[in-house]
């Protein structure tokens, strides 16, 4: 049996030692049991580090740890035990708050694992039984009392609850949730009890897709994190060389070895990953899913946006905008085209009866009703025969449209009897209430250029396009011409986002510098094809993607200008006699933690985010 110690009984040993060592050492000075104490506890507390040196050593590779050991086993030599023995504690020291503090920022990822149900509440021949969520198969039937997690993403076949999704949409309010509604795993039954069909389990549900792709997004490596490291590889080689030359100008070991220690670029190494860790986790909590690091330093650099019409700027669903009437009032009008319309699968006649239902307006029966695909209506209401649907319906049942007004973009549905027009009911796919001020807001943070672009017609395009404030509008696109106007827009802002609902927007996600997708949660093809994923169905969630991936770019160069400001200060320090090994050390441990720090602010960034709002 391998007795395994940890970082933090290491530290207490090493602690241990290394006080009464320099209690010591103040009132004896270098004495037998004062060195005795020292190089135990530089044994204690260096031996991971001239471990992962001699590791390192091994494949060729020039180590942060390398360059400890040497100052380590130099400081010996020359019998600077208190040297030694500081130096290696402070680095230890240093290394096991620092791992500490990674640990938080990856924070996000472990609470969404928290998130993952324990148990499965399966209803089997009229019997409930717990089982794991991952012995669930698909088509049975799970019941989620209040207060439980939902372990499976599947459709409610009975009951009624208030279901908080923050986990997979970010959105905090809770939804509720009835039959035929469809639920995802790891969301919460907050009250009311629930029956659901599995049709997603284990591994296929959306949580563990997100689990999965936020574990990738922290592994991934951007450019700058890339360059880092390619740059520490050759550094340290040159750091060693360019001791030994001070060593032979200078004769003077002490400052060679001092050196070593202070040009450790620890705190420039982790400057960038532990930044970017902080941003992919704070998004995830959030809803904003980005598949790496380089995705949030492209998207930090973006200048401009295009937004697909239909189901990202708008909701993808046609609903009344306005009602024109001619001799009755609007509720009537209502009341009577819903009462036929009722009968038809149309989506505008569908949009109808919505509207009549979210005033409240109760319609009667229909007699007679006629259906004629493609044109229109027909029915009997209370007696009288009434006509629903285009103007050319109208005019094949001898009626003669009324002249209209512009209806800016909306397809018109007449009303008539069987004498005259009664009424027009302006229909028009639904804009998102939130699409004007994500439109503002992305203005405020820099975007230079935002365009719409839309398969729907010129006169609908401009209709939307002018209403929600995009700088230019296209409409009647096919996907190559959305690509050719990617094209151009690239050629002239370098980088580009296009947003869109994912389903048929792929090639233009495809062929812009980043893709976002809005709405991912429960559709695949989405959440594999696009660089970043907006779970919630919300188009102002994309504010706070670029909002915090802003918010990470400037924390980062924060970072690294830090880590190279107090590299050359020490370095300065080092060559004017005024730095010592431990003094070195201490100032370089401080560094590395303060860099941690900074980054860990990015944890906290949707409370500022949200101050900044209200403000």
């Amino acid at each position: 049996m391998t007795l395994r110690i940890t970082k933090k009984q290491r530290l207490i040993a090493a602690a241990v030692l290394i006080v009464p060592a320099f209690i010591l050492y103040k009132i004896l000075g270098y004495r037998v049991p004062t060195i005795v104490l020292m190089i135990l506890a530089t044994i204690v507390s260096g031996f991971p580090i001239f471990r992962k040196a001699l590791f390192s050593l091994r494949r060729l590779v020039f180590s942060i740890e390398l360059l400890v050991t040497i100052a380590v086993v130099g400081a010996t030599i020359i019998g600077e035990y208190w040297e030694a023995a500081a130096v290696s504690f402070l680095f230890m020291f240093g290394d096991y708050l620092e791992a500490r503090t990674i640990d938080k920022t990856r924070s996000a990822l472990r609470e969404l694992l928290l998130l993952a149900p324990a148990t499965a509440r399966v209803i089997t021949d009229g019997v409930e039984k717990e089982i794991s969520p991952e012995e669930v198969r698909a088509g049975d039937v799970v019941l989620v009392k209040p207060g439980e997690k939902i372990p499976v993403d599947g459709v409610v076949l009975e009951g009624q609850a208030a279901v908080n999704e923050a986990t997979i949409t970010g959105e905090s309010l809770p939804v509720e949730k009835e039959t035929a509604a469809w639920v995802y795993s790891g969301t919460i039954a907050e009250a009311g009890y629930l029956k659901i069909r599995a049709v997603k389990v284990g591994e296929d549900t959306t949580l563990a897709r997100i689990l999965e792709m936020v574990e990738e997004a922290q592994d991934k490596k951007a450019k700058t994190e890339k360059f880092i490291e390619r740059f520490a590889k050759y550094y340290t080689p040159a750091v060693v060389i360019l001791a030994v030359i001070l060593y032979l100008v200078k004769w003077d070991l002490r400052m060679a070895l001092t050196l070593l220690v202070i040009a450790c670029p620890g705190a420039l190494v982790i400057s960038t990953p532990v930044s970017l860790v902080a941003g992919i986790g704070n998004g995830a909590r959030r809803g904003v899913l980005f598949k790496g690091g380089e995705i949030i330093e492209k998207l930090a650099s973006a200048r401009a946006v295009a937004l697909d019409k239909t189901g990202t700027i708008s909701r993808g669903e046609p609903a009344v905008r306005e009602i024109i009437t001619y001799g009755l009032a609007e509720e009537e009008a209502l009341a009577i085209a819903a009462a036929g319309e009722a009968y038809s699968e149309h989506p505008l006649a569908k949009a109808i009866v919505a509207a009549a239902r979210e005033r409240e307006i109760e319609a009667g029966e229909c007699e007679n009703v006629e259906i004629l695909t493609g044109r229109g209506i027909k029915f009997k209401y209370k007696g009288k025969v009434y006509f629903a649907g285009s103007d050319r319906f109208l005019k094949e049942n001898g009626l003669t449209p009324p002249g209209l007004p512009e209806l800016a973009g909306a397809t018109a549905v007449f009303l008539s009897d069987e004498e005259k027009t009664l009424a027009v009911i302006a229909i028009a796919d639904a804009v998102r209430p939130e699409a004007r001020s994500t439109i503002t807001g992305l203005k405020r943070q820099g975007i230079e250029k935002i365009v719409m672009l839309s398969g729907d017609s010129h006169r609908a395009a401009r209709a939307v396009g002018t209403e929600v404030g995009v700088d230019e509008y296209y409409g009647e696109l096919l996907p190559a011409d959305k690509a050719a106007i990617l094209a151009r827009l690239k050629a002239d802002y370098a980088t580009v986002v296009m947003v869109g609902d994912g389903v048929n927007d792929a090639p233009a996600l495809a062929s812009a510098d980043l893709g976002v997708a809005i709405g991912g949660a429960g559709k695949e093809a989405v959440m594999e094809t696009a660089d970043i994923v907006l779970m919630g169905d919300r188009l102002d969630t994309l504010n706070y993607a670029f909002g915090l991936s802003r918010a990470t770019g400037r924390i980062l160069k924060q970072n690294i200008f830090f880590a190279l400001a107090v590299a050359a200060a020490l370095l300065l320090g080092v060559l004017t006699g005024k730095v010592s090994l431990a003094l070195g050390m201490l100032v370089h441990e401080i560094s590395v933690l303060l860099v941690i720090v900074n980054a860990a602010r990015l944890l906290n960034y949707g409370k500022i985010y949200k101050k900044k709002k209200k403000g």
